[in-house]
């Protein structure tokens, strides 16, 4: 008897110029739990877009057996009618439809030539119960967290009759309790005969609840380690994955910041009209020279809104409140005054807010500043683009063909380092960094935490927003916590523990 629900046999996908996978294996039992890591790039969504039918049998070498039997699936919907469900990183719900309706989209009960609503409510309020979700199935996606997104995936993903669920970066905007919460969930559908395909960066979350585990790099497999039988540690897990030990991923900062403080907020109120919420009260924080301070929190305490309404106020909030920079006290009524006097952001979210992903890398890093290659005349001279880009190519390693390549083609890690050179580019004093380490994976983090501790070295001050309490407390000199838009207090980096920042993120 095959012990196995899925078998994908030497898989090999080329794309212009590229080798994604070469001669993959991935084996996955019936009834487990099987994480599948490596760096961006390895080769892993590719895997599972064949698998789920993106790529078609046509563009790939390789066999696929699905419960036994060889399959080829041509489009998604083969993969779906075969029993397999995939829930990607960016979710594919319709804002303005209800969770019903979401959940059976292309799928209606019908009554007559008439769709049963009633049928279907009742349908998707037991699939919301599996899913320990206790929400009113005819709310707007729109009015849900992230979170709760995440469950009516999966909900959307059973209701298709999913034995076999792709859960791809699930947790990767998630907070912790939202994080606990989806891996209970996938730990409940395993008793009730769900197999799971999980991927994720964060390696202490993959020990956790992986049961099997398989690395890829560079498009090819390197190893399937099973928990009770092989030795597996985040120390061998990362070693497999980029091919060196990294001792310890938070690198050692040889400089100290100074007492100078270069940037204050006093008094920083903020009012989101659309909503008619005030979404941050009286915060006051400072950042010295050569400092990397932290601010940590639960996702919506108003950390984002805060660092965007200090950054020329985009959003357009009613704010009030001051800003001193550099010892001048300033106002910032739109992003490019707060470019210009040295400021500069970096959206939580790159594809969207952060880079234009239909452009070249060079157009990117240059997008900030362009005035700093254009000529008298106010016209940009391409070979001073052309120097600049490759210079920040060559120094924060991006991994490109070359700076005329897409940015849509790069890995995630590389994305980000695209980002951030777009920032340096403008020449700032200050860098705010949103969650920078989003959705990539060990050995880019480590290369962003080194380019973070190179710039403050040179005497740059960086704000670091972030999620993931390890890198809050492994990078940070100081730590602001900010709780329900209000400042719940600060913490040294020696008094700053998880329990501690945990404690003033859930104040009030």
């Amino acid at each position: 008897m095959n012990n196995y629900i899925l078998e994908m046999k030497n898989i090999t996908k080329t794309f212009p110029g590229v080798v994604a996978l070469s001669d993959v294996n991935f084996s996955v039992k019936k009834g487990e739990i099987h994480c599948l890591v490596g760096e961006n790039g390895a080769g892993k969504s590719t895997l599972m877009k064949i698998l789920s039918g993106v790529y078609p049998q046509s563009q790939f070498e390789g066999s696929i057996f699905f419960e036994g039997k060889q399959v080829k699936f041509n489009s998604i919907k083969d993969s779906e009618l075969a029993g397999i469900g995939i829930i990607y990183q960016e979710l594919a719900l319709v804002p303005e439809m209800t969770i019903y309706e979401n959940i059976m989209l292309g799928h209606e009960k019908t009554k007559g030539i008439s769709i049963d609503v009633h049928e279907m409510i009742k349908t998707a309020s037991s699939l919301l119960e599996l899913v320990h979700l206790n929400i009113n199935p005819t709310e707007k996606i729109k009015e849900l967290g992230i979170g709760q997104q995440q469950l009516v995936e999966i909900a959307k993903a059973l209701y298709r009759k999913a034995r076999l669920l792709i859960l791809d970066e699930p947790t990767a905007a998630l907070n912790e309790e939202d994080c606990k919460n989806l891996l209970n969930i996938i730990r409940k559908l395993k008793g009730q005969g769900v197999t799971s395909i999980l991927i994720s960066h964060k390696l202490k979350e993959v020990l956790d609840i992986g049961e099997s585990i398989t690395v890829l790099r560079d498009g090819k497999t390197i190893c399937t380690l099973e928990k009770g039988k092989d030795d597996i540690t985040e120390q061998i897990l990362i070693k497999n994955m980029v091919g060196r030990s990294i001792e310890n991923i938070f690198p050692e900062r040889k400089t100290k910041p100074s007492d100078k403080v270069v940037f204050k907020v006093n008094n920083w109120n903020a009012i989101d009209l659309k909503k008619d919420r005030k979404i941050l009260s009286d915060i006051n924080i400072e950042v010295k020279e050569r400092e990397i301070v932290g601010l940590a929190g639960l996702v919506g305490s108003g950390r984002t809104e805060f660092a965007r309404s200090i950054f020329g106020n985009p959003d357009g909030y009613v704010i009030n409140g001051e800003i001193i920079f550099k010892g001048k006290s300033l106002k910032f009524h739109h992003p490019s005054t707060a470019i210009k006097a040295g400021l500069a952001y970096a959206s939580e979210d790159r594809k969207k807010n952060g880079l234009i992903l239909i452009q070249n890398v060079k157009n990117n890093i240059v997008l900030a500043n362009q005035k700093k290659v254009a000529s008298k005349l106010g016209v940009v001279i391409d070979e001073e683009e052309i120097i600049s880009a490759e210079s920040y190519v060559k120094s924060l390693r991006i991994k490109t063909p070359s700076i005329l390549q897409l940015v849509n083609y790069l890995s995630g890690g590389n994305q980000q380092k695209v980002s951030i050179a777009k920032w340096l580019f403008a020449s700032p004093s200050l860098l705010i960094l949103d969650e920078p380490t989003r959705g990539i994976d060990v050995g880019s983090k480590y290369e962003i935490y080194n380019i973070m501790n190179d710039l403050v070295s040179q005497g740059m001050s960086i704000i670091m927003i972030s999620s993931e309490l390890p890198e809050i407390l492994g990078m940070s000199d100081r730590i602001y916590v900010i709780s329900n838009g209000k400042l719940a207090g600060q913490l040294s980096r020696d008094e700053a523990t998880q329990e501690r920042v945990i404690e003033l993120a859930t104040m009030y």
